[in-house]
Order: structure tokens, then sequence, then C-alpha cells
């Protein structure tokens, strides 16, 4: 079932009755609406006038649905998920910290040789063949110690929109505004996927950053990435101005966990293929497997 995101951008009161989500706007003549829990799988809360009672917050991550709180600027800032996703989180939780440093290095390198070979096959898709990063995706070695992946990146942001002098930086020109909107949904998604499968979103394979609270989502939503510069790319290519992130252009970027992709030979919307890549992660942790399963983009 396809998990669905609501978007709160207007003042609301956000309470909860017979098991459904009951929004009322306090200062409008809008008619109240009811929302089943059971269907949600992401809420963004960005106005600053948003009401939500702790007896809906509690049914909310009982359900597992991420709660994206936005600043006073309208970007995603914090991210509310449950302190129990599974019922062996203990157990599992047990697995990941202790996974050997040579397996970390070997699902970095698969990580790594998804993520780029999905970068090329979106820049083949718009008649940008990379033949160096065709070599690169398929020459990854364990840990990426040959730092593949920031090659791929210098390659990859010079061809994929047709902006001179573009780079990929937080705080860069348009469309990083875009990215960075889409890419905290992303990673929402991801934080979600890995928590029900019992994991700690902190604890990565890869970033270690001691500030980082999402080591782990940041790792696996790499390969996932192309799918949201997809969505930008054709913002830029279809709009005029995307200077400000406007309602339209959240709602486009919205629709990110509804994508369809194709993982493991089949379609599946992003975020239930989302929780199919942490399951395998998990069953590389528990040496049940050896192999994260990805989406390949095309």
């Amino acid at each position: 079932m396809i998990k669905r995101t609501l978007f709160f951008g207007n003042p609301a009161y956000l309470s909860t009755k017979n098991e459904q989500l009951y929004i009322s706007f306090p200062e409008t003549d809008k008619e109240d609406r009811t929302v089943p829990i059971e269907d949600l799988g992401m809420i963004v809360l960005e106005n600053q006038q948003i009401t939500i009672t702790n007896g809906l917050l509690a049914k909310l991550t009982d359900r597992k649905v991420a709660i994206v709180s936005c600043n006073a600027q309208h970007l995603p800032e914090g991210l509310l998920l449950p302190m129990q996703g599974h019922s062996e989180q203990t157990e599992r939780v047990r697995y990941q910290l202790e996974a050997s440093q040579p397996l970390k290095k070997n699902l970095w390198q698969q990580t790594v040789t998804a993520k780029i070979k999905n970068q090329y096959t979106l820049l083949q898709e718009k008649g940008k063949v990379s033949k160096r990063m065709e070599y690169l995706y398929k020459n990854v070695n364990s840990g990426d110690s040959g730092n593949h992946e920031a090659q791929a990146a210098a390659i990859y942001w010079q061809e994929l929109f047709d902006i001179p002098d573009f780079n990929r930086t937080q705080a860069g020109m348009p469309p990083n505004n875009l990215l960075n909107y889409g890419y905290a949904i992303l990673r929402a998604v991801i934080a979600r996927a890995l928590v029900s499968s019992g994991m700690l979103p902190g604890v990565g394979i890869w970033h270690r950053n001691k500030y980082n609270a999402y080591c782990l989502a940041d790792d696996i939503m790499e390969p996932y990435r192309p799918y949201v510069d997809l969505v930008v790319s054709h913002i830029v290519e279809t709009q005029d101005d995307y200077s400000e992130l406007t309602t339209e252009l959240k709602k486009e970027l919205l629709s990110i966990p509804a994508l369809d992709v194709k993982i493991d030979g089949q379609k599946s919307p992003l975020m239930v293929a989302a929780s199919r890549t942490t399951a395998s992660l998990f069953e590389c942790f528990a040496g049940i497997s050896r192999k994260i399963i990805y989406p390949e983009y095309g």
C-alpha cells in the first residue's frame, strides 16, 4: 500500500479521533477533515501556527509515521521518529553495532556503485553519455578507496543541469534550494525505513560525523538521490523561475516518496523500496546476505 504524505502550509489544529487524524482550520471557514492514520507515511508541518496534540503524536509514531517540522524559513529542520520501530530492535541494533570494518567497506562499495550507476543512467536518459562515469561505477573498490564517488559527482553536476558553473552546495545558487528540500524529504523516508527495520539511523557504515544524528540514513539514501535529481531537473526544464520554493514547487518535491522505482526486478513506490533496502541491509549485518538491494534507475 502506498503511504500518503500530507503537507500543512496553513494554520491548523491537528488532533485524533477514532484512529483518524482530525484536521480543523480555526482561522478559516474550511470544513474539518479526517484521514486514517494507517494510510500515512509522512507529515510535513510547515506553518508556525500549527497545533498538534500529544495524543496524535503518540498514534503517529506508533504507526511509524515520519513527522517533519519546518523552521520559520519554511525549510525542513526536525524529524520525529519512534524510539522503537521493531519488536527485535535490541538484537538488530547489536548486529549493527558489531558489524566488522571489512563488511562496512563492502557495503559502502555497493552503495557508491549503485549511486554512480543511477547517476550515469539518468545522464544517459538525458542524452549526456559519459564513458568516464561508466568506468567509475564499474570499478569502485572496497570502501571506495579510489574516491570514485567524488570524481563522479564532479562530472555529474556539470552535466545534469544546463547551467554554467553550477556547483552542488547547500547555500549555492538555485536549484540547490530545490535539491536541499528534496533531499530532506528523502532523508526522512530513509530514516523512517531504518527505524522500521530495527536499526539506529545515527550509526553509519561510512558517514561518521559526531554532529550528525542520521549518518546511516545519509549512507543509505545515496543511490536514491538521483530520483530527487530527476524531479528537480524536470522543474528546471519546465519552470521559468525556481529561485523561491513556492507551494507548487514543494508539492512537486513532496511527490518523491510516491515515485515509482525499479527494485529487485519490480516496480515499487520509493517509500516501499526504501523499506526493502533497509531490510536487506539488516540481513547483511546479521550475516544472512552479502548484498544490499538498491533501486536501479531506468
